[in-house]
């Protein structure tokens, strides 16, 4: 391996301030320019990376511009926004790998009515980043990261360029997290009828923070201020703001419920009879697709219109990790429905409304 890739993560010298390239593994390090000796270790001891940014203002402003237009935004916001200001951060994000040794025992399901005993395990190198910073104003808790765009962190060439934000949060929650979701990941490896243990170790985790490029967008809209955020890397649309459209919301309430109901009363209507026709004894599933699907397309235009009059577009990959214990045991109807059906007091309205619907369809048969 050659000096250039072993030593490419930097720390900063406590004397000058110069980069300090550190292999991995070293615990003293010298420095090039005052060949003063430290000891990396506790926080310090934190490696810190920055990634170059690539796309300038210029095309930053072309993707905003492109952000304007979709049918589920303000028919005239292209037209009538105003953009205040652009200006270029760099914001702080937790990396961790760790190769990842886990077992599950349990059993799967083997034929119509039997299960088999099975033995899970994971052998794997997994990697798991998210905001070092509360990105509440900002929306973007991951970004994508390679190796190979990581280069030494230089304190005064990004504060030079950029408003640069610090971590505030802990490298031991960090971990804790990145634990979590390492085990999320382990536990999707093979999805197990009955469970009787399970256990993972991570090992040679390897922590570090790496200061990300982001190009920040505030707009006015009708004496309304929104934001959209473009990845200073490859130019996509990490997390934007938008006004929505009155006409799309009405059409997605009256048509999800329009054709939700009509799927939820025939769709079961006809479901049923096939089973009642039918010798088969897991027929009983086929009753419940038009019942989830009718569910769906409610609940879908439910929310499409309560939630619309402002339109958040978040990037699949930039939501935050999924964890251990967040996901794994979600109720029936959001399962069923792809999570349109967000709590409780959604499916209770969703159910309000349908009961609605199927009450005047019952008027007007009789």
């Amino acid at each position: 391996m050659t000096q250039s890739t072993n030593k490419t993560q930097g720390l900063t010298c406590p004397e000058c301030s110069g980069v300090v390239p550190i292999a991995e593994g070293d615990r003293i390090v010298e420095c090039p320019f005052c060949h003063t000796h430290s000891l990396v270790q506790g926080e310090r001891g934190v490696r810190r990376w920055q990634v170059s940014q690539t796309v300038e203002r210029e095309r930053a402003l072309q993707t905003v511009g492109n952000f304007f237009r979709g049918m589920k935004k303000a028919r005239d916001l292209a037209k009538e926004a105003q953009i205040k200001d652009t200006f270029l951060v760099y914001l702080p994000y937790w990396r961790v790998e760790s190769f990842v040794a886990g077992w599950m025992f349990g059993r799967v399901k083997s034929g119509k009515d039997s299960t088999r005993p099975i033995e899970v395990q994971i052998n794997e190198t997994m990697h798991w980043n998210d905001a070092a910073v509360d990105v509440a104003e900002y929306g973007v808790h991951r970004v994508a990261i390679s190796k190979e765009q990581l280069q030494p962190y230089d304190s005064d060439q990004l504060h030079a360029q950029a408003m640069v934000f610090e971590p505030s949060e802990s490298h031991t929650d960090a971990l804790d997290e990145a634990g979590r979701h390492f085990t999320h990941r382990g536990r999707q490896k093979r999805s197990l009828r009955t469970k009787f243990f399970e256990k993972f170790h991570f090992l040679r985790q390897r922590l570090s923070i790496v200061y990300y490029p982001l190009w920040v967008s505030r707009y006015e809209y009708h004496k309304r201020n929104y934001q959209v955020v473009v990845d200073g890397v490859n130019g996509n649309i990490l997390y934007g703001k938008a006004p929505g459209n009155i006409f799309y919301r009405a059409a997605a309430l009256v048509g999800g419920l329009a054709i939700g109901n009509l799927i939820l009363i025939n769709g079961t209507w006809l479901a049923g009879l096939a089973v009642s026709n039918s010798d088969d004894g897991d027929g009983a599933l086929l009753v419940l697709l038009p019942i989830a699907l009718g569910l769906g397309l409610i609940a879908a235009g439910y929310r499409a219109f309560r939630y619309g009059e402002e339109v958040e577009e978040i990037q699949k990959g930039a939501r935050k990790a999924a964890l251990a214990g967040e996901s794994d045991g979600g109720n029936f109807i959001s399962a069923i429905t792809g999570g349109m059906v967000g709590n409780n007091d959604d499916i209770q309205a969703v159910m309000r409304s349908g009961m609605s619907v199927l009450e005047d369809l019952s008027g007007g048969k009789r």
